[in-house]
C-alpha cells in the first residue's frame, strides 16, 4: 500500500488535515497488513468508477484502493541535527514512498507561525534543506565506507562512489536528491540508502475559510512558492484542513451547502488524495462482480502479469491471459455477456500495458 509521510514546520496545520483524513479512512479490516497506530490513517482514493462498477454488479462490498498517511513531528530549523525530534522525525519519514508537505498558505493574526512572519517558499526551503542534510550526512557516511571496497575492487562500488560523488554535488548546489541529474542506473545503485529527497514531494498549500489566504492577497508571496514547488518539479493542491475536518462530522447529504457556506469550493481531501496518487504516477485497474469490487493500485506502464501481482503473486509467475474491458464500455454494454457478445472484451497476454480504468479478469496456471 502507498504510504505517505506528512511534514510540515509547527502550526501550519499539519495535524488538522491529519485528523480529517483519518476521519475520512475507510475500514481497516479491508487491509489487514495495516499498521495499527494513532498516528497512521488509511484513505480511500475517491474514484467514481469505482461506485459506478458496484452498482452495476451489484456487489456485496466495494474497496477502493487506499493510501496510507503517517503523520510525522513537526519539523524546526535544525532537525538534521536532532533538534526537537528531529532523529525520530527523519526516520519515520525515510519509512514513506512520498512526502505530503503541508505549507501555511494564510494569514491569521491568532495563529502563531514559527518563523515570525508567513512566507511559504521560506517555509518550504527550511523543510527541504532540514531532508536535504540529513541525506547528505548519509551519502557521506557510505561514502567513507566505500573507501575500502574501492581498494579492493568490489564490483559496483566505484559506480555508486560515483553516483553518490554526483549526489553531494547536488546537495553542495542547493539540489535535492530527486533534481541531481542521477541516470535510472545510478538512482537503482543509491536505492537502497533510502533517501528523503528522492522521495516525490506533494505541497499541500492550506487556506483558511476565515482568514486572509495568499492566493487572493495578491502580494507576491503565493506566487513566489509556486514558483519555486515548479523549480522543485513539484506539485501542489489547495485544502482547507479545518473546514475539511468540520466537514467529516456533517452528513454527506448536506455537505455542498456547507461547503458554501464556509467558500469553499472544492473537495479539498479528494483533490490531495487523488493529486499523491497522481505524484507517485500510479493508476487503476477494478476487478468486479456480486461479491466484490475493488480498484487496486499499479505503476502506470505497469504489464498484465504486474498487475496481476497486486491481486496475488502467482499472477506474475504463472500469468496466462487476461480478459480486459473498459470500465465504461462494460457498464455502456449492460452485461459482460454482452460486452463479451459485442467483441468489448479482449484477450490480452503478457507484454499488454494496463490502462487506467480497466477491468480485468485473469487467468494463471
Amino acid at each position: 500500500m502507498l504510504k505517505i509521510g506528512i511534514v510540515g514546520l509547527p502550526n501550519v496545520g499539519k495535524s488538522t488535515l491529519f485528523n480529517a483524513l483519518t476521519k475520512a479512512a475507510v475500514p481497516a479490516e479491508n487491509y489487514p497488513f495495516c499498521t495499527i497506530d494513532p498516528s497512521v490513517g488509511v484513505v480511500g482514493v475517491p474514484d467514481t468508477r469505482l461506485e459506478a462498477l458496484a452498482k452495476f454488479s451489484k456487489t456485496e462490498r466495494t474497496i477502493p484502493a487506499a493510501v496510507e498517511f503517517v503523520d510525522i513531528a513537526g519539523l524546526v530549523k535544525g532537525a538534521a541535527q536532532g533538534e526537537g525530534l528531529g532523529n525520530q522525525f527523519l526516520a519515520n519519514i525515510r519509512e514513506t514512498d512520498a512526502i505530503l508537505q503541508v505549507v501555511r498558505f494564510f494569514e491569521d493574526a491568532d495563529v502563531h507561525h514559527v518563523e515570525g512572519n508567513v512566507e511559504p517558499y521560506k517555509d518550504i526551503e527550511i523543510i527541504n534543506i532540514e531532508l536535504a542534510l540529513a541525506d547528505a550526512e548519509q551519502v557521506r557516511k557510505r561514502r567513507d565506507k566505500l573507501v575500502r571496497d574501492i581498494k579492493i575492487g568490489t564490483k559496483g562500488a566505484a559506480e555508486e562512489d560515483a553516483a553518490l560523488a554526483k549526489l553531494e554535488q547536488g546537495f553542495m548546489m542547493g539540489k535535492l536528491a530527486l533534481n541531481a541529474g542521477l541516470s535510472e542506473e545510478e538512482k537503482k545503485l543509491v536505492s537502497h540508502l533510502n533517501l528523503l529527497t528522492m522521495k516525490p514531494i506533494l505541497y499541500a498549500l492550506n487556506k483558511k475559510s476565515s482568514g486572509h489566504n495568499l492566493d487572493e492577497l495578491a502580494d507576491g508571496r503565493a506566487e513566489r512558492a509556486y514558483e519555486l514547488i515548479n523549480q522543485l518539479g513539484g506539485r501542489y493542491v489547495f485544502v482547507d484542513a479545518a473546514t475539511e475536518r468540520e466537514l467529516n462530522d456533517v452528513a454527506e447529504d448536506d455537505k455542498a451547502t456547507f461547503r458554501e457556506e464556509f467558500g469553499v469550493h472544492e473537495d479539498g481531501l479528494a483533490d490531495l488524495i487523488r493529486g499523491a496518487y497522481e505524484t507517485l504516477g500510479l493508476i487503476s485497474f477494478f476487478t468486479t462482480g456480486e461479491k466484490e469490487t475493488r480498484a487496486w493500485t499499479v505503476k502506470n506502464g505497469s504489464t498484465a502479469p504486474v498487475a496481476g501481482s497486486a491481486i496475488h503473486n502467482d499472477f506474475l509467475t504463472k500469468f496466462i491471459r487476461a480478459e480486459v474491458i473498459h470500465w465504461q464500455h462494460l457498464i455502456e454494454a449492460g452485461s459482460y455477456a454482452a460486452a463479451r457478445e459485442k467483441g468489448l472484451v479482449r484477450t490480452e497476454g503478457k507484454e499488454y500495458v494496463v490502462s487506467d480504468g480497466d477491468v480485468m479478469v485473469f487467468l494463471h496456471g
